[in-house]
């Protein structure tokens, strides 16, 4: 895992990226963000979404549900980055759409948009 830290109009941001899927389950995000936390300090993160497993796509295993509330619990706002149209879920495309209306959780499609909208919030 490499964590860089991004300080854009006073607002630190950690961007997050792997070779290996690092979040599987609820424990692996808790993890993420106490290392965030401990080695950048800050509450705000951008991951790849290749670094999230597939089940996190597949609201059907509740594995989203369940780790968005330990982000929002742990006040910790976080921007996937990726290409989401290849998911055929509806139910996942309004997830998205609902989530980007937020204040907590952002799908975007690079970096630089996930930047501008973490220092927004």
């Amino acid at each position: 895992m490499n964590i860089r830290t991004i300080n854009k109009n006073g607002v630190e941001i950690a961007s997050v990226t792997s070779s290996e899927v690092l979040i599987t389950d609820v424990q692996s995000a808790l993890d993420l963000i106490a290392t965030v936390s401990y080695e950048v300090g800050t509450n705000k993160i951008v991951l790849n979404k290749s670094v999230i497993s597939e089940d996190f796509f597949d609201l059907k295993t509740r594995l989203a549900g369940e780790i968005i509330q330990k982000f929002i619990n742990y006040q910790t706002k976080v921007a996937i980055v990726g290409d989401f149209s290849t998911y055929q879920s509806q139910s996942l495309k309004d997830f998205i759409y609902e989530s980007n209306k937020g204040k907590d959780l952002f799908f975007l499609s690079d970096e630089d948009q996930a930047i501008e909208k973490l220092c927004s919030i």
